[in-house]
């Protein structure tokens, strides 16, 4: 971590995408133009708006993307709030990057990839896709289950239907919690959907959504015949400081803040007690 990590710069919200009831993706550059700074897939930042709070987040966006950072940003508090309630052209404070990313250089290449994710838990996994995707020739076979509680629900609904669905080399499997009028698609919750895809235990899975879809699909991975070895997941929800000093990240004897976010599920030891 340098200095620099530490200091936050001012960036300019130049986009506003409203993807579900209740996410947006704000697009951010810095006051000079493009980045704001460098990261690779799984890494966070801090978003601040003076006088109302920080937290962290990650970034959406692939580091292959030289124009401008992303973050989807699900509504849920007092900072969240005010996020959403940004325009174009409004300020705001960054700082980072923070914590590990997925190994997509080293353990992740040459390997299938297997991506599960629910609700908002697509946002960071999207990072590592769109990765994979503008290096395609190093990595195998790319296969992505995502769901949420509704059609509506959906993160980046355009994009995975317009692209990643229309992509030699990916296949993906959508659902939703609930029938819902108009959708044609899979109905049930991830875990199930996972088990009866029956996915040979081969290659990588990144997974990424709410701590009970997480315990759950990794149950499943498990009786599949997956190792622990071969699935990683985030927990950047628990991120707080950033710098592992406030003590609040811990799992067990590894903090969030220094030793993750991005963690392989035989490193990770017990889940922490909301999951």
């Amino acid at each position: 971590m340098t200095k620099e990590t530490l200091v936050p710069m001012l960036g300019i919200v130049t986009d506003v995408r409203v993807d579900t009831p209740d996410v947006k993706t704000f697009r951010v550059n810095s006051v000079e133009g493009g980045k704001c700074f460098e990261h690779m897939p799984g890494q966070c930042a801090m978003l601040s708006i003076p006088g109302v709070g920080e937290a962290m987040f990650s970034i959406t966006s692939s580091p292959t993307n030289q124009e401008f950072m992303e973050f989807s940003i699900k509504k849920c508090g007092c900072l969240t709030g005010w996020l959403h309630q940004m325009d174009e052209g409004q300020m705001i404070t960054v700082r980072g990057p923070y914590g590990n990313a997925f190994p997509v250089e080293e353990d992740l290449k040459g390997q299938d990839l297997l991506f599960i994710a629910g609700g908002i838990g697509l946002a960071p996994l999207r990072s590592v896709i769109n990765y994979v995707r503008a290096k395609r020739e190093n990595y195998g076979k790319v296969r992505i289950v995502y769901g949420a509680r509704s059609k509506d629900d959906l993160v980046d609904y355009p994009e995975i239907v317009n692209e990643w669905c229309r992509e030699a080399g990916i296949d993906v499997f959508l659902t939703i919690d609930q029938p819902q009028e108009g959708w044609e698609g899979h109905v049930g919750f991830v875990p199930s959907y996972v088990t009866e895809l029956g996915f040979d235990p081969q290659g990588r899975v990144l997974v990424c959504g709410p701590p009970v879809m997480i315990r759950f699909t990794t149950q499943a991975l498990i009786e599949m015949g997956f190792e622990k070895t071969q699935i990683y997941t985030t927990m950047e929800l628990r991120m707080k400081c950033g710098v592992g000093k406030c003590g609040r990240c811990n799992i067990g004897d590894q903090y969030v803040c220094k030793d993750g976010p991005v963690f392989r599920f035989d490193k990770l030891g017990e889940l922490p007690a909301e999951y």
